[in-house]
């Protein structure tokens, strides 16, 4: 067994990619999106053309990630430059077709960043026997979220500009970025692993997970993208409503620690079918009751089970396919979900223009998020009766 110091370097460095590819080169669009809208940069239909053209990024990015003749440790390194580089970049220039690519870019290098950290990290911790570690890991992805949330509240509050806002936060990233880069050690291979009799080692993919998964990406990237919007709709303060996107963040950094204390009890189908029923929940409450505090509750239910679906989705993986085809099943996985990220901005921002409103939107996703999770809890039980 390593030793703890080892581990903790490991699920440290693993953490703070996870934070920075995903919590603020991923999702520090969403907080910063109204401050863009107040500048007068972006409309409600702009920024649903932005995130989806981030999450066509991720979705070829998930795609190709195991056929990138590459480092895997280059690789990240690289990611991890680009998406900082790209953070950066939003704010030095007001061009939106070069916004498109710089999302585009960092959509990319986004979905790298989590196959690798899903495949290696994950797998190393697991083999030195501290598969516990694994929830902090992702637990990073949360705590990038809420830094990114309360960093754009602290500019509002300070009545700091969007393009200021984001060069500021691109700074800090990179900075963040080179301290990881540097700590990297052996558990990301420094040359390009050599599997031997590849044909030999495919597995089938379920592809009823592989579309719940897809399910989930929808569920999740509604609130994920617009929930600032929806609180600033109610509450103009941002003292208020500027506290969505930490609380979202904070649900999520929480929720795969706590997930772990279930997993002895429960299958990874079963905790991942709760989370899809959660998560309905969680867009039906401003529906039915347009209110800050339902707002501030749909954070907290999308943000405490979005990460737990990728988490058991990632465990999942590799409990199905041999170890030299783990990074296939999650590559595909995440191109599910990343095409769901790209339907789901599109189709509110769309229904939004027709209806002023995100209801409709949100009805419709927790129903197809409750089909998703009758689908999963059958998988669960057939592999139950299998195993009698």
């Amino acid at each position: 067994m390593s030793p703890p110091s080892s581990i903790f370097r490991i699920a440290l460095v693993g953490l703070v990619s996870l934070a920075l590819a995903m919590g603020i080169g991923r999702f520090a669009f969403t907080p910063l999106l109204p401050m863009m809208r107040e500048d007068g940069l972006v409309s409600i239909t702009d920024g649903g053309l932005l995130a989806s053209v981030h999450f066509l990024g991720y979705w070829l990015g998930a795609v190709i990630a195991a056929k990138i003749p590459c480092p895997p440790r280059t690789m990240l390194r690289l990611s991890l430059l680009a998406i900082g580089v790209g953070t950066l970049g939003m704010g030095v220039t007001d061009d939106f077709t070069v916004w498109l690519i710089l999302r585009w870019l960092s959509g990319v290098c986004s979905a790298w960043t989590l196959v690798l950290v899903g495949n290696y990290y994950l797998k190393h911790l697991a083999d030195k026997g501290r598969a516990e570690y694994q929830g902090w890991v992702f637990s990073g992805v949360g705590a990038g979220i809420m830094i990114a949330g309360l960093g754009s509240l602290a500019f509002m509050v300070n009545q700091i500009g969007s393009s200021l806002s984001w060069r500021i936060m691109g700074a800090i990233s990179l900075i963040a970025i080179c301290a990881v880069c540097l700590n990297m050690g052996p558990e990301i291979p420094a040359v390009r692993p050599v599997v031997r009799h590849r044909g030999s080692q495919r597995s089938p993919l379920d592809w009823r997970i592989v579309i719940a998964y897809g399910a989930a990406g929808i569920g999740y990237i509604i609130p994920a993208t617009y929930l600032p919007v929806m609180a600033r709709e109610i509450v103009q303060s941002p003292l208020i409503f500027g506290w969505s996107w930490p609380v979202f963040g904070a649900a999520a950094c929480v929720s795969t620690l706590l997930a772990a204390r279930f997993q002895k009890r429960f299958s990874n189908r079963q905790i991942w079918a709760a989370s899809h029923v959660v998560m309905a929940i969680g867009l039906l409450l401003p529906v039915l009751h347009p209110h800050i505090l339902t707002i501030i509750t749909a954070g907290l239910c999308v943000g405490g089970t979005f990460m737990i679906i990728t988490m058991t989705g990632m465990k999942e993986a590799h409990r199905m396919a041999p170890p030299g085809d783990v990074m296939r099943h999650i590559a595909v996985m995440t191109a599910s979900f990343a095409t769901g990220q790209m339907i789901g901005p599109v189709f509110a921002s769309s229904v939004y223009d027709l209806t002023q409103s995100f209801a409709v939107s949100l009805i419709i996703t927790s129903a197809i998020l409750v089909i998703t999770a009758m689908i999963l809890v059958g998988a669960s039980t057939e592999k139950e009766v299998a195993q009698l």
